[in-house]
C-alpha cells in the first residue's frame, strides 16, 4: 500500500521495505538526471506565489497571469499570449488553431509532436501529422520541406503548417538557428503555408546562441514555451503569435478544458521563473559539457561532446559493458538518477538548475567506477544487502 499511495514503482529493491527509511530523507541528496521536469519551486518562487494577486482568469480578470502573458508576448515578439497548463496542450492548440479537420502539419520523426503527445493532434483534431527525418542537428532538410508539401489536390490532406522543435530534445538538445529558421519560413511564405515552433526548451537555444528568443522565432506564426522545464516552475506553459491566433486559441483552451480560474498563483511562479532561472541555463549547459567531457574520457562510454550544445545528452556503451539498464540500477545504488535514451545501449542525461558541479563530479566518479569495477575509495562493491548504498527512489524512464 506505501508504494502505491506514495505513487513509487515496483522497481524498488525488493529488500528496501524490510529496512525502509522515511522515503523524504532519502530524496535530499538524489542527483536526478532523467529530465529538467524534476525541477522543484524555490523559495523565492514559492513566497512570491503565496502573495500573488488572482481573480478568475476564465473571466479574463487575473492581474497575475495578464502580467505573465503580455511579458512573454514581449519576450517573443509576438502581438500576443496565452497561458496553457501544459507544454502539450500549448502544440496541440496551436496546431488546431491554424488547421481545420483533415488538414496536415509537417514534423519531424523525432519531434516530441509526432512521439510523445499521445497522438493528440489526430486523436482530438483531426490533423494529419506527417513526419520527415530529423537531421542529426534536430533540423528538417530544406529542399524535403519544399517538396512533401502537397498540391491543392482533393485526393491528398490540404498542408497547413511546418512545425519545428528548438532545442530539440530526441536529438541531444540541438538548438536551431535564426537563419535556419528563417529559411524554413521564407518556405513556408512561399508555399502559404504556418511555421510553429515547439520552443518547450527555447530559452535554452537563445541562451546558447547568446541571442534573443524573439530573433529564434521571428519568422514562426505560433510558438510554445515550457515553464516547466530548466526555468523551474511547477506547472505551465505559455503560447504566443497574433492577436487573431491566440483569440482562436483562447476558444480552443477552453474546448479541451485547459481554462484554469484563480490561476495567478501559477502565472507568478512562471515570471519568477523567467527572471530568476533564465540565466542558470547558462551554467545548466557548462555541467552538460562537463559530464559529456567526463564521459568522454572513460572507457567503454561513447560520446562526442562537440555536439552538446544545451543542456540534454547521449551516450552508449560499448559491447562488453554492462547494459543500459544495469547502468541505471547500479547508479541508483548510488543516488543517481539517469535514462534509457532513445535506442540500443544509449542512456539520456539532462542538466538543471536541481544539479550542480559537484554533483557531475559524484556522476563521473560513480560511472568510473562501476564501468571500470573499480571500487570506491570510501566504500566497496555494490552490495544490494547494504540500505545505505540505495536511495530508495525508482527508476523512471522519462523522454520529455
Amino acid at each position: 500500500m506505501f508504494r502505491k499511495s506514495c505513487g513509487i514503482s515496483s522497481h524498488i529493491p525488493r529488500w528496501l521495505p524490510s529496512i525502509w527509511r522515511p522515503f523524504s530523507s532519502t530524496l535530499r541528496d538524489v542527483i536526478d538526471l532523467r529530465s529538467d521536469t524534476v525541477t522543484k519551486p524555490s523559495e523565492s518562487m514559492r513566497a512570491a506565489i503565496a502573495r500573488s494577486e488572482v481573480g478568475d482568469d476564465v473571466k479574463d480578470e487575473d492581474t497575475t497571469v495578464k502580467r505573465l502573458e503580455n511579458h512573454v508576448a514581449g519576450l517573443l515578439g509576438k502581438e500576443a499570449a496565452l497561458f496553457v497548463p501544459t507544454g502539450t496542450m500549448g502544440n496541440l492548440l496551436c496546431l488546431a488553431a491554424h488547421c481545420q479537420r483533415g488538414d496536415e502539419v509537417i514534423c519531424g520523426d523525432a519531434s516530441h509532436i509526432y512521439n510523445w503527445e499521445a497522438g493528440g493532434a489526430s486523436v482530438l483534431m483531426g490533423i494529419v501529422l506527417r513526419s520527415i527525418p530529423n537531421q542529426a542537428d534536430g533540423t528538417l532538410d530544406l529542399n524535403q520541406i519544399k517538396g512533401v508539401a502537397w498540391p491543392d489536390d482533393f485526393h491528398c490532406a490540404r498542408t497547413k503548417v511546418v512545425a519545428l522543435e528548438n532545442s530539440h530534445n530526441q536529438m541531444g538538445g540541438r538548438s536551431l538557428t535564426a537563419d535556419y529558421v528563417d529559411a524554413v519560413g521564407a518556405i513556408c511564405g512561399a508555399q502559404g503555408l504556418q511555421l510553429h515552433i515547439d520552443g518547450a526548451r527555447l530559452l535554452n537555444a537563445a541562451v546558447q546562441q547568446a541571442v534573443s528568443p524573439s530573433k529564434l522565432v521571428q519568422s514562426a506564426a505560433s510558438v510554445s514555451l515550457c515553464l516547466s522545464k530548466g526555468l523551474g516552475a511547477p506547472v505551465g506553459s505559455v503560447v504566443a503569435g497574433t492577436e487573431e491566433h491566440i483569440h482562436r486559441v483562447r476558444r480552443l483552451r477552453k474546448m479541451v478544458g485547459g481554462g484554469m480560474r484563480q490561476a495567478g498563483v501559477l502565472a507568478e511562479a512562471g515570471l519568477i521563473a523567467l527572471e530568476e532561472n533564465t540565466p542558470q541555463l547558462a551554467q545548466d549547459h557548462l555541467n552538460a559539457a562537463k559530464l559529456a567531457s567526463g564521459l568522454a574520457s572513460i572507457s567503454g562510454v561513447h560520446i562526442d561532446p562537440s555536439v552538446v550544445e544545451t543542456n540534454i545528452l547521449h551516450f552508449t556503451l560499448a559491447e562488453g559493458k554492462c547494459s543500459a539498464e544495469e547502468l541505471i540500477r547500479r547508479l541508483e545504488l548510488r543516488g543517481v538518477l539517469i535514462s534509457e535514451g532513445y535506442s540500443g545501449r544509449e542512456l539520456r542525461a539532462v542538466t538543471h538548475l536541481g544539479v550542480t558541479s559537484g554533483d557531475i563530479d559524484k556522476v563521473l566518479d560513480y560511472v568510473h567506477e562501476i564501468l571500470l569495477e573499480q571500487p570506491r575509495a570510501t566504500g566497496g562493491e555494490d552490495n544490494p544487502s547494504d540500505p545505505q548504498q540505495s536511495t530508495g527512489t525508482a527508476v523512471v524512464r522519462v523522454q520529455v
